[in-house]
């Protein structure tokens, strides 16, 4: 974190250091504010052209990508994930009785959209590269 030095002696805090594996070519920066109501289950399953990095402001985030058991993000906490072929199955809130937020900082390829959703032909092929769905 050098010459992030604060005047006041309070400095940055780290939240996440990450190598992604792959940087598209020519990739542009975009940032988003992602905002979802009590309950909404947020993008259907997904995908991006590049990495994505992201910090949850408020409330918690039911997460999963492709091989990783889904978890909860709550505020305070950071996410990221590799883009390419993976799919992002759940970007949605968490919490049936309050609303969730975060913001995501995406590595766009160019010409590409920011995110293209996964077809259910897709889904069935690769369906044995999702982690086990939770039982209950």
């Amino acid at each position: 974190m050098h010459g992030m030095e604060s005047v006041s002696g309070v400095g940055p805090t780290m939240l996440a250091d990450v190598k992604p594996p792959f940087i598209p070519e020519g990739a542009s920066g975009m940032t988003v504010l992602v905002e979802w109501p009590p309950g909404d289950p947020g993008t259907p399953p997904h995908r991006h052209s590049g990495p994505c990095f992201g910090y949850v402001i408020e409330g918690e985030v039911r997460w999963e990508l492709e091989g990783e058991p889904e978890r909860v993000i709550k505020a305070g906490e950071t996410f990221w994930e590799p883009g390419g072929e993976v799919i992002h199955y759940q970007n949605g809130n968490a919490l049936p009785d309050a609303p969730a937020k975060y913001i995501v900082f995406m590595m766009c390829a160019p010409g590409q959209p920011m995110l293209t959703l996964v077809g259910k032909e897709e889904l069935e092929k690769r369906a044995h590269l999702r982690a086990p769905r939770p039982t209950g």
